[in-house]
């Protein structure tokens, strides 16, 4: 009979709960390329870091350029705003898409819908989690948990595309 060494054994796992969220979904129009809310909640789960409870709305440029003129005095519609009302004991917060420029967007940077809500989803969850891009170190450190988990849900890096269709 061969000497047959056991593994030492592991340390025990440490196991760390999933994140509790629930995730409303709205749509203030229809957008044919909006994915569905299987999809967005797939998208919001990915960038969950902590328990939420978040709405991911879907809107029409109209309500898009509104809300982005109250809230932060722009007046015109951009692809995703984040809304941020409590960060304990679990974030509770608002994502508000706008369908005609996430397509107009996604058209332009050569990349399906699908892939480009996934990233403004992720981004947006991101946000709603104290993520922010205002100086470079920070912006680094969102840009590549955002790859991280665009690549991790089947899409292209959303950055290297980006980078290719504006330079190359």
């Amino acid at each position: 009979m061969k000497n047959v060494t056991k593994p030492a054994d592991s340390p025990p796992r440490r196991h760390t709960p999933a994140p509790h969220f629930a995730v409303s979904v709205q749509r203030g129009m229809r957008a044919p390329d909006a994915p569905s809310r299987t999809q967005i909640i797939r998208y919001v789960r990915a960038a969950l870091e902590g328990d939420a409870d978040i709405t991911v709305r879907i809107v029409n440029e109209t309500e898009g350029r509104k809300l982005n003129s109250d809230y932060r005095h722009k007046n015109y519609a951009t692809n995703v705003l984040s809304f941020v009302y409590e960060t304990e004991p679990a974030i509770q917060g608002d994502l508000v898409l706008c369908a005609p420029v996430v397509t107009r967007e996604a058209v332009a940077q050569g990349k399906t819908a699908q892939a480009h809500y996934a990233h403004l989803i992720v981004h947006g969850v991101l946000h709603l989690q104290g993520y922010d891009h205002e100086n470079e170190a920070d912006a680094a450190l969102m840009e590549a948990r955002e790859i991280h988990i665009v690549t991790g849900l089947g899409f292209a890096n959303p950055y290297l595309e980006t980078e290719l269709q504006n330079h190359g």
